[in-house]
């Protein structure tokens, strides 16, 4: 979700302005942005970057290496994951289960770990895939359907959560009645256990278990969601709160009217925008109907600017499009060819600059702010 960022919607008359254009190396991580800098992963040849380039330029300022490939039939090379920034730091994790903290300056490698072993996970299939999570002094990943907690100044071991199946999600971070826990979707269903320690607080089962990150309705309730091996199958609502024997789990709804795989969705005005297989879908999150359902955007992601009320979606094939998040059906604003080829990394808009990239290319874009924004700047 973006806020404070409101664009020009008319781009026939104002299109996305390309800023610069270069190769990147094949994976399926997004940009971490501080300043005029970013972060990313990929795949060069036999060895795994993480890249450090300029926002305004696109021109490369550090690379870190490792000598490891990790590779299968369906997403291709590269690493999964997004690196994660913390002061002046960089955490970044690997396909293959390596985990370093970088200097965010220069590039220089603090400490290494290795995730799957230090877990006794096996690699899976799709790779791990799972960006860092920064939890006060601990750097928290997931390796297939394990936490595993290190501090995140030295690298030394701090907890490990129990195994369960297999998972290709992030920790999330959550406050639940109260209580400070991470959530993480996969192996059973939904796993929560505590910060602190990693201990488990509660379990939902709900299989085969989901990949996409659980998100919370505006009344603190839980939105998670389950997948097949041919796709989505739902979106499910729980209600979850502490009592005097534990905690209670109650499932509100569930819906095959948003069956999201491994692309996101955005909660805005008590309703649910995503992708239900390869076509964008409405949801209410009071009963979990749908409002409407349309447009083609195959495997694509997607950002809310909630301010009005829009979707800026970038499909698989590499077109930005703007959507209507409201709830009086599909309606289809804007479109513009941004990138050449198969794009499932995730966009990432600072200020009116946007990022985009496949595992062939990345590009900049400067969105033209609407009249009242640009009115607000100057001033």
């Amino acid at each position: 979700m973006i806020r404070n960022v409101r664009i020009d919607p008319d781009w026939s008359a104002s299109p996305p302005a390309e800023l610069w254009r270069r190769p990147v190396g094949p994976g399926w991580s997004s940009f971490s942005v501080r300043g005029d800098l970013f972060y990313t992963q990929e795949q060069r040849g036999e060895e795994e970057i993480v890249s450090c380039y300029r926002l305004s330029t696109g021109e490369p300022v550090w690379r870190h290496r490792d000598i490891v490939r990790f590779y299968e039939s369906n997403g291709g090379a590269g690493p999964r994951a997004t690196p994660t920034i913390d002061g002046d730091r960089i955490y970044a994790h690997g396909a293959t289960g390596i985990l370093n903290a970088l200097d965010a300056g220069s590039g220089d490698l603090l400490w290494s770990r290795h995730v799957a072993k230090d877990t006794n996970r096996a690699l899976p299939f799709w790779g791990f895939a799972s960006s860092p999570l920064i939890v006060d002094d601990l750097v928290v990943v997931a390796a297939s359907g394990t936490l595993a907690a290190y501090d995140k100044h030295t690298g030394d071991p701090r907890w490990q959560g129990p195994s369960y199946g297999g998972s290709y999600s992030s920790p999330h971070r959550m406050t639940l009645d109260g209580v400070d826990q991470l959530l993480l979707l996969g192996g059973p269903g939904a796993i929560s256990v505590a910060p602190a320690d990693g201990k488990v607080l509660w379990i939902h089962d709900w299989e085969p278990g989901p990949i996409v990150q659980p998100a919370l309705t505006e009344d603190g309730d839980i939105l998670i969601n389950a997948i097949a091996s041919t796709g989505g199958i739902g979106t499910r609502r729980l209600h979850v709160t502490r009592g005097a024997e534990g905690w209670n789990l109650e499932e509100r709804w569930t819906t095959n009217g948003l069956k999201p795989y491994f692309n996101d969705f955005v909660v805005h005005k008590g309703h649910a925008f995503g992708f239900d297989g390869a076509i964008l879908s409405s949801i209410n999150l009071q009963d979990g109907q749908r409002n409407w359902k349309g447009g083609r955007y195959g495997n694509g992601q997607m950002i809310l600017l909630a301010e009005q009320d829009l979707l800026l979606v970038l499909s698989e094939d590499g077109e930005l499009a703007l959507v209507s998040a409201t709830t009086d059906g599909y309606r289809e604003i804007a479109r513009f060819n941004a990138l050449d080829g198969k794009s499932w990394n995730h966009p990432v808009l600072v200020g009116s600059t946007l990022l985009v990239r496949n595992g062939e290319e990345m590009a900049a874009f400067r969105l033209t702010l609407d009249r009242a924004a640009r009115t607000n700047t100057v001033r």
